[in-house]
C-alpha cells in the first residue's frame, strides 16, 4: 500500500493495537466492586503524560467533578483529545493540565461564545496542536475499539486540516482511489459521566451516546461517574440497556448532578447563567484567576462547588427546566405546550 502524502504534525497517541492489548490484558474480568471517591479515582488513575479523552459532547453529560479534581490535584502534562470539547476544555485549559491536544472542536462553547481563557492557552505556544475533525476523532476511536491500527475514510482530502494533522493518504488496494488513513486512538484514560451504573461498572446512558461506547472499549483505563448507583440485579433484569460493560471500567464514582453546569438529558438542564459567568470572568485574566481559584481550586470537593453555585435550590430549578421546559403543568388546566385552550 503506497503512501501518497501525509500531514505535517506528529502523532501523539500510539496506534499499535498489540501494545494496547498489553494494557487490556491486565484488566480484571472479575465482578469486583470498583466504587471510590472522586479524589481516589483521580489520584489512582490520572497520571502526567496520560492521553485523556472526555466522554459525551459539548456541555452535555460532561464529568465535571473529575475535571475539577484534576485541577485541584495539580496534574499537568496530559495529552487531550479535543473531541467536541467545550466546558471541559475550559476547565483543563484554566488548570494548564495538558500540553498537547488533538483538536477538532475546542475553545468554542457553541452558541454561548468563545472561551477567552482556552484561546489564550492555545495561543500561548505552550500547547502542541494537531488538527482533526470531530468525525475523524470518532472514527479513530472506532478503529481502536475494533482493535485495528487505522481506519480508511474519504475525509479531509484537499483541506488544510489534513495538512496540519498526522493522517496519511494511501491508495486503496481495491480501487486505487486515494483514501485518508486515520490512525487508531487508544486513550490512556477515558472519563465518562452516565445516568446509572452498578458497583462493578456496568453503565447506562439515556439519550445521545456520541462516541462513548467506542471510547470505553478503546481506552486503557476508564473512570465512570454516575448520577446514581443501582443494584446489579437491575442491570441483569434489563441487560440490553447497558451501554458500557463492567470489564471496560476501572472506577465507579457516584456524583449526583455530576455534569453541572452542563446538561444531563432527562435529569437537569445546563446552568446557562453560570456558564455565562465563566465567559464574563474570562475577559480579564486576573479576575478569572480569582474566580477559578474560588470555585474550583479552593473548594474541598464537588459538593462545595455546587453549594457555591446555588446549592439544592438552584439544582431543583435546573431539574424542573429539563423536565418541564414550558413550565410545570397544573391540574387546573392544559399544560403550557398543549394545543388546547384557544391556540
Amino acid at each position: 500500500m503506497k503512501i501518497l502524502a501525509q500531514g505535517t504534525k506528529r502523532l501523539i497517541a500510539d496506534p499499535d493495537p498489540e501494545r494496547a492489548r498489553e494494557a487490556f490484558r491486565s484488566k480484571t474480568r472479575a465482578l469486583v466492586p470498583k466504587v471510590m471517591t472522586v479524589s481516589q479515582a483521580v489520584s489512582r488513575f490520572v497520571k502526567s503524560g496520560d492521553y485523556l479523552v472526555v466522554g459525551a459532547f459539548g456541555a452535555v453529560r460532561i464529568p465535571t467533578a473529575i475535571l475539577h479534581e484534576i485541577a485541584r490535584q495539580g496534574i499537568t502534562g496530559l495529552k487531550f483529545g479535543g473531541h467536541t470539547a467545550t466546558h471541559d476544555c475550559q476547565i483543563l485549559s484554566a488548570a494548564k493540565a495538558f500540553d498537547a491536544c488533538d483538536i477538532a472542536y475546542v475553545v468554542g462553547l457553541e452558541a454561548r461564545g468563545l472561551s477567552k481563557e482556552s484561546r489564550r492557552y492555545f495561543e500561548s505556544g505552550d500547547v502542541e496542536l494537531i488538527q482533526w475533525t470531530n468525525a475523524a476523532l470518532a472514527w479513530r476511536l472506532k478503529a481502536a475499539a475494533m482493535g485495528i491500527p487505522f481506519i480508511p475514510a474519504r475525509h479531509m482530502l484537499g483541506t488544510d486540516t489534513l495538512v496540519n494533522s498526522a493522517a496519511k493518504i494511501i491508495n486503496c488496494p481495491y480501487t486505487d482511489l486515494p483514501l485518508v488513513a486515520l490512525p487508531a486512538l487508544y486513550p490512556d484514560l477515558a472519563v465518562i459521566h452516565v445516568h446509572e451504573a452498578d458497583i462493578y461498572g456496568n453503565a447506562r446512558i439515556r439519550g445521545i451516546l456520541v462516541a462513548d461506547e467506542d471510547l470505553a472499549r478503546a481506552s486503557k483505563k476508564v473512570i465512570i461517574t454516575c448520577e446514581r448507583i443501582i443494584p446489579n440485579e437491575e442491570i441483569r433484569r434489563e441487560p440490553h440497556l447497558t451501554n458500557i460493560p463492567y470489564y471496560c471500567v476501572d472506577a465507579v464514582v457516584e456524583v449526583p448532578f455530576g455534569s453541572y453546569p452542563g446538561n444531563m438529558p432527562g435529569e437537569y438542564y445546563s446552568d446557562e447563567d453560570h456558564l455565562r459567568l465563566w465567559l464574563e470572568k474570562e475577559k480579564d485574566p486576573k479576575e478569572f484567576s480569582e474566580f477559578f481559584r474560588k470555585y474550583v481550586l479552593d473548594t474541598k470537593n464537588f459538593d462545595e462547588y455546587l453549594t457555591l453555585c446555588g446549592g439544592i435550590e438552584r439544582l431543583r430549578e435546573l431539574r424542573s427546566e429539563e423536565l418541564f421546559p414550558n413550565g410545570i403543568p397544573t391540574s387546573s388546566g392544559p399544560a403550557p405546550d398543549s394545543n388546547e385552550g384557544g391556540r
